[in-house]
């Protein structure tokens, strides 16, 4: 006798999970591709535009499952100490390949300081960020790190044209916020935002910011951590 009393949610999980790690798979193959076949791969815009996809698609997949184990009460940020000069260099290094194939310039100016966060949670949402900023860049990225009112800010800034003013805000969204009629349901910006939300200290608790400005003019995304 069939059991039709199928958990769909823990289904859809385990092949998010699946593609999840298959995209990793191919991610790395497409390095490997890019240093084997450097003077012919390097400006490809094809070849940019496949790794810059499916980096895309790695990223979603990552928050997905974020968002899943969040309605499933399973997601806590597990807290370390991080030298943020490091840090940043090494999430810039994954998209060095791809800026460098786009000619995008990039800098890090992070200040020599420690912070406490989850390394897993923020790489989720750095990922994420860069890759955004990429799309919407004209030619330069910058990563930010500092302290300022008692809290960490990590910021990933660009020279494109910005958000648009109904995306620009201060705090924490909720997923009813989340809009899928509209094709836009800033679902990296929700798994931010409870990214950030999960790091507390005492009556603080992290929060994203969305402006424009920074030194480029363009689009600034913040991440405040306690």
């Amino acid at each position: 006798m069939t059991d039709h009393n199928i958990d769909f949610s823990m289904v859809l999980a385990s092949a998010v999970h699946d593609m999840k790690n298959s995209l990793g798979m191919l991610l790395n193959t497409v390095d490997e591709l890019r240093i084997e076949h450097e003077s012919t791969l390097a400006g490809s815009d094809k070849f940019n535009m496949l790794q810059y996809e499916a980096e895309r698609m790695h990223n979603d997949l990552v928050q997905l499952l974020g968002i899943y184990r969040l309605g499933e009460n399973n997601l806590s940020a597990h807290i370390d100490e991080h030298f943020l000069p490091d840090f940043l260099s090494d999430h810039m290094a994954r998209h060095m390949p791809l800026l460098d194939g786009l000619g995008i310039e990039y800098v890090i100016e992070a200040d020599e300081i420690n912070g406490f966060f989850d390394d897993d949670l923020l790489t989720g949402v750095l990922n994420n960020t860069i890759n955004n900023a990429i799309r919407y860049t004209e030619n330069k990225i910058r990563l930010t790190a500092r302290e300022e009112k008692g809290y960490l800010v990590i910021g990933v800034e660009d020279d494109g044209k910005g958000y648009p003013e109904s995306m620009q805000h201060t705090g924490t969204l909720s997923f009813k916020s989340l809009d899928f009629k509209s094709g836009s349901t800033s679902l990296g910006l929700f798994f931010a935002s409870s990214v950030a939300k999960l790091h507390r200290e005492g009556e603080k608790t992290g929060s994203i910011k969305l402006r424009n400005g920074g030194r480029f003019g363009g689009g600034v995304f913040e991440i405040w951590l306690p």
